[in-house]
């Protein structure tokens, strides 16, 4: 009975084991988590034994201070530094860094490797940030708000991706690579949006020294060097130089992304001549007698050496930059992003009236509803008119399977622009409470674009059928 007790213990080890190991690698994952985190950021704002502590530990200093007795040396880094300016200057350059590793494979060997394959989602992309920006202006241009435009401009693809999964084979898989590219190239945009408009004022000798730096790694790309720690250390550097320059310092993690290299450092027949020569060696490994004359187990300290070359050898390869990508995913995923929603989607709300996107005011402007319309309206518009004109000039072709509705319904997703409007909407404003509006719209536009594209694409697929 104590048997059948303990395989019953062991059999639910392991089948909870592979639920999350499902659950980790499912793609529509990291968006629940994102949601979860949402949910429980605005209760640790709004409830009252919580709200005190939450804002205050995110307003806790973060920095190493180093002071003599004399006074003499009185040396601070960072700067100015909160445990939320850490997160999102910090560990937010963790994910720019993945989000310029995507960019970096979709350019050279992706689906915006060629013009023919990149056209479609590169205009799409292109009228998706346009738009919003446009609708936004007509809401707020002229007001204190007007720099908020950049705001709906961006698409967050964990959440658009996670509702595509969840709905199956109802979308076309042309349609989901269409959706991921344009996502791919939003992001592009949005870094482009934040490093032209959102930087401080620039301190032109921080910023030379960067450049500097980023010139040698790329010399010393070019060189054939492929170690990752010549990578590691001028990436902190340039990071410290970009926090000082005026320039955001998460674009750091983009420029050294970048300058990764994507080749590996072991040729295939290099690989394949090492790799046949270890196998020999570790089969005719002789196993070593201890004092009784028993043979070691396998592996045995030969057998360790030969297996560490051979996963040496493997490791590198594959390019730094895929396996970066691979490495650093799951963290960024279900880990920084997380815990930047924790630290941003806690908005406190004084009465139902503060919800109220759709007021507008001579000094506020009417930010709420400009990022509310933007999402939901100026995203999908711009991209489906984009499309619709390269498709009707024949500059483009309609992904394989699609059709026009279905396109719509997938173009109102890119509306989802929880995670870069809300990086981008803490940059926009310096008021606190345009800031906090800013936030309530982007949650609520990102749910009813969520929700009109998930309805469309029901409604659409029920239709072919």
């Amino acid at each position: 009975m104590r048997l059948f007790s303990m395989y019953g213990w062991v059999r639910a080890r392991y089948e909870a084991k592979l639920r999350r190991s499902n659950f980790v690698s499912a793609p529509w994952a990291g968006g629940v988590v994102l949601l979860v985190c949402v949910v429980v950021a605005m209760l640790l704002a709004n409830l009252p034994w919580t709200a005190h502590y939450y804002h205050e530990f995110l307003e806790t200093g973060l920095t190493l201070s180093v002071h003599s007795p004399s006074g003499s040396v009185n040396w601070i880094f960072p700067e100015g530094m909160t445990v939320e300016k850490w997160i999102n200057d910090g560990l937010m350059v963790i994910f720019f860094f993945i989000v310029g590793l995507e960019i970096k494979r979709e350019l050279l060997c992706g689906h915006l490797s060629s013009f023919r394959r990149a056209i479609l989602p590169v205009l799409a992309a292109m009228g998706g940030m346009l738009m919003p920006a446009l609708i936004y202006l007509a809401f707020n241009a002229g007001t204190p708000a007007s720099t908020g435009w950049g705001i709906p401009t961006a698409t967050d693809i964990a959440f658009a991706v996670g509702i595509l999964s969840m709905l199956g084979d109802r979308v076309p898989v042309s349609l989901k690579i269409f959706l991921t590219a344009l996502a791919v190239v939003d992001d592009l945009g949005a870094i482009l949006v934040i490093a032209l408009f959102y930087g401080g004022q620039l301190h032109w000798d921080y910023l030379a020294a960067a450049l500097l730096v980023m010139a040698l790694v790329y010399a010393m790309n070019r060189m054939g060097e492929k170690r990752m720690i010549f990578y590691f250390v001028p990436a902190v550097t340039v990071w410290t130089l970009f926090y000082y320059s005026g320039i955001h310092s998460t674009l750091s993690g983009v420029a050294m992304a970048l300058l990764v290299p994507i080749e590996p450092r072991f040729s295939k027949s290099y690989f394949l001549h090492k790799t046949k020569w270890l196998k020999i060696r570790l089969v005719n490994a002789n196993a070593d007698l201890d004092a009784d004359g028993v043979e070691d187990g396998f592996p045995n300290e030969e057998h360790r050496f030969f297996l560490r070359q051979l996963k040496r050898l493997s490791s590198q390869s594959i390019g730094m930059s895929y396996r970066l990508e691979n490495a650093l995913t799951p963290y960024v995923t279900f880990l920084i992003m997380p815990i930047f929603a924790l630290a941003n989607a806690g908005v406190t709300i004084p009465s139902m009236e503060y919800i109220d996107i759709f007021q507008s005011s001579p000094e506020t402007g009417a930010s709420g509803m400009g990022i509310f319309f933007g999402l939901l309206v100026g995203k999908p518009l711009g991209i489906f008119l984009a499309s619709w004109v390269a498709v009707k000039s024949r500059l483009a072709v309609m992904p394989d399977g699609g059709t026009w509705g279905m396109l719509l319904a997938v173009a109102c997703l890119g509306g989802i622009g929880f995670t870069m409007s809300l990086f981008v909407d803490s940059l926009a404003f310096t008021d606190p409470e345009l800031i906090d509006r800013g936030k309530i719209a982007i949650l609520m536009g990102s749910i009813a674009a969520a929700a009109a594209g998930s309805l469309l694409i029901l409604v659409f697929s029920n239709k072919q059928k």
